[in-house]
Parts: structure tokens; sequence; C-alpha cells
């Protein structure tokens, strides 16, 4: 298999992707004992990389898409209804954890790695990691839905405004940049309404692929793990 090259860098653990891709056009990276100035070129994950005079290893992380069906709880641990056991043995022994918890009841995109720094960044609030869902609710209002999007004060905590787009009363797409526990249903709890069903359909820019049926999975294409782990520039 091939990988980019400034992928292969930043996996190998010592370098971000855009430390990576300035070292690389500098001239300080080699493949093979060639000079290599393209962050972009594909190399043989079995290639000699050196990079400012040290040897490198590939040490390859994976990125799954998965279509999280209802009745399966976003963990990691040996329980029956983990949506590990959704993958084959070899995927499970990689080390893979959820970017973030979808309740057993919502189904949608799941994103699970072994790269627990690019985990942990999608997650943090600072990063802005936008998560969209779908859901059909008991009938809303504009004010209602005004309330939401200005944010909701609960229990614990004050929701960071978000977007609500409702197509009728019942059904619409809100896009948070939070994702604390059972947060959609508690807010939409707080208006006086009720979450029916929740589906995420995209996370970060990468959307759940509408090819996999509930239950199925894929791996992440390069341009789909760059769209979560290059930089972003923070809008407004």
């Amino acid at each position: 298999m091939s990988i980019r090259l400034d992928r292969y860098l930043a996996e190998s653990g010592f370098y971000t992707r855009r430390e990576a891709s300035k070292l690389i056009r500098a001239g300080g990276v080699s493949v093979n004992g060639v000079p290599l100035r393209d962050p972009a070129e594909k190399i043989p994950e079995d290639a000699a990389v050196t990079a400012e005079g040290r040897e490198l290893g590939f040490r390859r992380t994976r990125w799954i898409m998965l279509s999280k069906p209802a009745g399966y709880v976003s963990t990691t641990e040996d329980d029956p209804k983990s949506v590990m056991k959704l993958l084959p043995e070899q995927l499970r022994r990689v080390g893979l954890f959820p970017c973030g918890r979808l309740d057993i009841d919502t189904t949608g995109l799941l994103i699970l790695t072994s790269d627990g720094a690019a985990a942990h960044n999608l997650l943090s609030p600072r990063h802005h990691c936008e998560k969209v869902y779908s859901f059909t609710c008991l009938p809303i209002g504009e004010e209602q839905r005004h309330k939401l999007e200005e944010g909701v004060e609960l229990s614990d905590f004050t929701s960071a405004p978000c977007r609500v787009e409702m197509k009728d009363p019942e059904h619409g797409e809100i896009v948070l940049t939070e994702g604390k526990y059972h947060q959609i249903k508690r807010m939409f709890q707080a208006v006086g309404s009720e979450i029916l069903t929740l589906e995420r359909i995209r996370f970060g820019g990468v959307p759940l692929d509408p090819s996999l049926a509930p239950g199925e999975w894929r791996e992440l294409t390069e341009e789909e793990i760059s769209l979560l782990t290059e930089p972003r520039t923070k809008k407004g």
C-alpha cells in the first residue's frame, strides 16, 4: 500500500502534518536515499524514510467509518452490545476507539481511530469540530428553534450556540460543536419537545457514506482523513 509522504511523517509520531509538510518542502526528507519535496507524493509504506538524519518507522493508524445501528453502545469494553462487535477480529486488536459517543438508540456516523492524539483534537471544544444530526421530534415552532440555537440552560451547563434547520415542525437537522451526554435530547426537552429519532450524518467534513447499511463499515479515504486531521481555520 502507498501513503502520502506528509502523512507518513505525521504517523511516525515525530511531526505534526503541518511540520511534516514544511520539512519536506525544505528538502529535509529522503525516501530510499532520494530527497523528495512534494508532501503529497505517494510512497510505499515499507519505504526507507529519513527526516533530519533520523530514520523513521511507519506506524499505520486506522480510520474506520461505521454506520452505527440502534441497540449498540459506543464503547471498547467487552460488552455484547459494543460497536466493536460489528468489526472483524483483526480490527478489534489495533487499538481503535470512538471519536465521540452515540447513545444506544442513536444511529449513524461513528468514526473510530487508533490515532489517540487526532481523536483528542477532534473532540476538544477549541477545535470547533461540527457534528450534524438528522432528527425527528415532537412538533416545535420558530420560538423553540430560536431558543435551541441561542443556547439552552440545562441543570449542569448551558449549551453553546448551534444551528437548527427545520424541514417541517417534526423533522430537521442540528449542527453542534459540543457532544455532551444526551445533549440533544436534553436540549429539546428543555424547550418543551422530545427527540424521537436521532442520526448523526456528518462528523467534521466527513459525511456518512449512504452506501453503508446499518452495521456496515469501511476504511476512510485519504481525503476523508485529511478533512479530519488537517489544521482548520476557524470561521468568523
